[in-house]
């Protein structure tokens, strides 16, 4: 029997660090928004069987008609309001799901995802139900105390820069998310720290791509352009 992979595609962030008067994920990068790259990449990949796209609360519309139809993309099967943070808007598009077996969570600001990357990601979920793709880190990183010295340097040979997407079991991370929901939730950066905290299962890894960035600043649209023109 076949496997429903569901992409829950996160498009609802203010992008404030890109200091412009658009939202970083509509910003344009070679003629498209920048929402688009990921889109098609799951529009195209045999592996997704459906897409889900959260957004903001005035921004369905637009998604709807600007981006989804514009473009074609027939697998987006829901646009739907987020909520007031990453992990409220990852719940909605949990919520939204049907039938699903494997969910890829990705933020939309990422526009470099590659098949490749989605065969390995879900590959490691189906290993263990949860997978985060990242890659190793390049540089030395140091942990820092609370007055900003050097407290510990950890073996850059285990230190892992975390991409998107993450890859689920559907009802692991959706019970995942349920728990946590009860709690404080401030501190938590990503899906696999959920699945980490709430049911003790660990998290494989899976080799995503440097080029996997996401944009968060003017300087990496122009890291982007330079990415399409090269590929």
């Amino acid at each position: 029997m076949q496997m429903k992979n569901t992409a829950i595609v996160l498009a609802a962030g203010q992008g404030r660090r890109m200091h412009a008067k658009i939202q970083k994920q509509f910003l344009e990068i070679k003629g498209y928004p920048v929402l688009y790259y990921s889109l098609r990449c799951f529009q195209e990949s045999h592996l997704i069987e459906d897409i889900i796209l959260v957004t903001g609360e005035d921004s369905v519309s637009y998604c709807q008609k600007e981006i989804v139809e514009k473009y074609g993309f027939t697998k987006v099967t829901k646009v739907i309001p987020g909520g007031k943070e990453r992990y409220d808007s990852v719940y909605q598009g949990l919520l939204a799901c049907e039938n699903s077996d494997y969910v890829l969570i990705h933020d939309g600001a990422r526009p470099f995802i590659t098949e490749e990357i989605l065969e390995r990601g879900l590959e490691g979920a189906k290993e263990t139900g949860a997978c985060a793709v990242g890659v190793p880190s390049k540089d030395t990183v140091k942990i820092a105390d609370e007055s900003g010295f050097i407290a510990e340097t950890p073996d850059r040979s285990r230190v892992w820069l975390i991409q998107t997407p993450q890859i689920f079991q559907y009802k692991l991370i959706r019970n995942a998310h349920e728990s946590i929901r009860t709690r404080d939730m401030s501190n938590v950066t990503d899906d696999a720290m959920v699945v980490e905290q709430e049911t003790g299962i660990k998290v494989c890894l899976a080799e995503g791509s440097y080029q996997n960035i996401k944009i968060t600043t003017p300087e990496d649209l122009g890291i982007a352009e330079v990415f399409l023109k090269n590929s």
